[in-house]
């Protein structure tokens, strides 16, 4: 099967995946009917809050940022493909798709590029190339207490 049929699949497979999360709300993942995605809780070194890593059927990894109270504040990404940002980012994507609209309409011929979105208490910042993709979005008002954004990594 031809490398592009891969991801064909893949995006599939990431598109039928159940939206029951997203920044601001509860964890994205792991839930009991998907087998597809390896989740594991891992312990952060601040304190205040907790780190769900998820590695994606594409490979690509998602760490979410969650309060105690079970609050998703941050999410960051590393991997060869974009997660699901419309997932992720939930009630916030409209906000950070028309920010990114209007930056990449003021760059020069319109090109994409490494991002940095500020608007409403929402921080995206993505980057990166084909088969290489990096970035983080964090609620500027929902980082608890004794954590900061830089804590979101």
């Amino acid at each position: 099967m031809a490398k592009w049929h891969y991801a064909v699949l893949a995006s599939i497979a990431c598109a039928a995946l159940p939206a029951h999360a997203e920044l601001g709300g509860t964890p994205t993942w792991p839930a009991p009917q998907i087998d597809t995605l390896q989740a594991r809780a891992l312990a952060a070194t601040t304190p205040p809050f907790n780190v769900i890593q998820t590695l994606l059927p594409t490979g690509t990894t998602v760490r979410e940022y969650v309060t105690p109270s079970g609050t998703v504040f941050g999410v960051v990404w590393d991997g060869p493909d974009m997660p699901p940002l419309n997932t992720l980012l939930g009630a916030y994507f409209s906000t950070y798709r028309q920010a990114l609209d209007a930056r990449r309409a003021a760059r020069r011929g319109g090109a994409p590029g490494p991002v940095q979105v500020e608007e409403a208490g929402l921080t995206v910042q993505s980057g990166g190339h084909m088969g290489s993709f990096i970035g983080r979005a964090y609620l500027t008002n929902s980082i608890p207490s004794g954590a900061t954004a830089a804590d979101i990594r």
